[in-house]
């Protein structure tokens, strides 16, 4: 993961090592060694792979404007989004949050959301099919005295639910009853649910003491579907109630697409963003810096 890019541009690695600097040893190893080299089971931990994607996410995007010889400043945007932690990526791009403070929110944010993840066995389910109403009705007929809401709205068809591990099994069951096929997902505990409170208050903390400023172009928020509006502190507010709430990312796109107009890109790592995009509107065109292009 990054590997590509650092080797490709000189401004993608020194991004990368800015992120090595931050950190200091990290899991007994460089943040880049394991992006590059991992292993995958260090790296699949959230407190490990919240900072190993912001950092890969900004080194593309400064390896793409620097291999088409652009400076910062020369960047035209029109508007950025991410999805749950990509929002502070998006955040950081539109000058609201410092790369330094960026990273050390992101690498808070996943230690908390493991350490939540720890304190209560709990997961997430993708409900392929599904529509927010049937998520919703999974969900109550599956809660019981337990947590279990709807996560994340990601596109027509594509709904996450979280909740305690005894819910969320219930809900499996549930769901293949209503004719909808449900999918465990291979993540550390329940997000964007209650059960994250913990972090949230952690989170809070840490952001009255980072420099939050206005963004220079519209950024999307995941709680609310819309752009940011209020200033630093509603952006503060809606970043700690974001692991709480569902993500609704499919009305982040649907603004996107209907107010935006120019070149659309994601960065890395993956090509996630892309899919669920064309899940949304097929006639929507994103490219990806996963790799750098010719």
């Amino acid at each position: 993961m990054g590997r590509a890019w650092a080797a490709a541009s000189p401004a993608a690695r020194a991004c990368l090592d800015e992120a090595d600097d931050i950190l200091g040893p990290f899991h007994g190893a460089r943040l880049s060694t394991l992006c590059f080299e991992g292993p995958a089971e260090t790296l699949n931990r959230t407190d490990v792979s919240q900072p190993a994607i912001f950092a890969c996410s900004v080194a593309s995007w400064r390896g793409m404007l620097d291999t088409r010889s652009l400076a910062p400043s020369d960047a035209q945007l029109g508007g950025c989004s991410g999805l749950s932690l990509g929002e502070y990526t998006a955040l950081h791009l539109a000058g609201s949050i410092s790369f330094g403070d960026a990273l050390g929110l992101v690498s808070l944010r996943g230690r908390a959301m493991q350490q939540a993840a720890e304190a209560t066995p709990s997961g997430m389910v993708a409900l392929i099919g599904a529509t927010p109403e049937q998520a919703s009705e999974v969900c109550e007929a599956a809660r019981g005295e337990d947590v279990l809401v709807c996560a994340n709205f990601n596109a027509p068809g594509q709904v996450v639910i979280s909740g305690s591990k005894a819910a969320c099994a219930r809900a499996e069951a549930v769901a293949g009853t209503r004719g909808l096929r449900a999918q465990a997902l291979a993540v550390a505990g329940a997000f964007h649910s209650p059960i994250m409170a913990p972090a949230a208050a952690q989170l809070r903390a840490a952001l009255s003491r980072v420099e939050v400023r206005e963004p220079k172009c519209p950024v999307m928020s995941n709680v609310t579907g819309k752009a940011h509006e209020g200033g630093p502190e509603a952006i503060r507010a809606r970043l700690v109630e974001q692991l709480t709430s569902p993500v609704r990312w499919e009305a982040n796109c649907r603004a996107m697409i209907s107010g935006w107009t120019g070149e659309f890109l994601e960065l890395a790592p993956g090509r996630t963003l892309a899919g669920m995009l064309k899940r949304i509107d097929r006639a929507f065109k994103v490219s990806s810096l996963d790799v750098p292009q010719e």
